[in-house]
């Protein structure tokens, strides 16, 4: 008898990590970290977070997620003294992980909409 067993693994689903570049580096010793890379969040590491605090990009709610997703691992002094643009912009990434595909692309067919009739 014998079996079929499919052993390639699916495709990576889409948007399941994002890279960030920082405007203001963080210090860390002798090194500098300029880049984030941030994983999409599984739901472990949302425990404890209010999840619409952070959809609405809440900085405690933010602050609380990055160290759990972020490489190298931030340290939680070391997110909280990041600039805000560059909190913003890991927000940002994390929002987008978490709103699904088809949402994300009519709030950025809408937003280009908005774009072009302010021309």
């Amino acid at each position: 008898m014998t079996t079929n067993t499919d052993t390639t693994a699916p495709a990576a689903p889409a948007n399941t990590a994002a890279t960030v570049t920082l405007e203001f580096p963080i210090t860390r010793g002798a090194s500098t970290i300029t880049q984030l890379h941030l994983r999409k969040p599984k739901a472990g590491a949302l425990r404890g977070i209010n999840l619409a605090e952070l959809l609405q990009l809440r900085a405690e709610a933010v602050m609380l997620l990055l160290p759990r997703i972020t490489e190298p691992p931030l340290l939680k002094h070391e997110v909280e003294a990041m600039e805000p643009v560059d909190l913003i912009a890991c927000a940002t990434e994390v929002v987008d992980f978490l709103v699904p595909q088809a949402t994300l692309a009519k709030a950025h067919a809408a937003q280009k909409e908005a774009a072009f009739l302010n021309e």
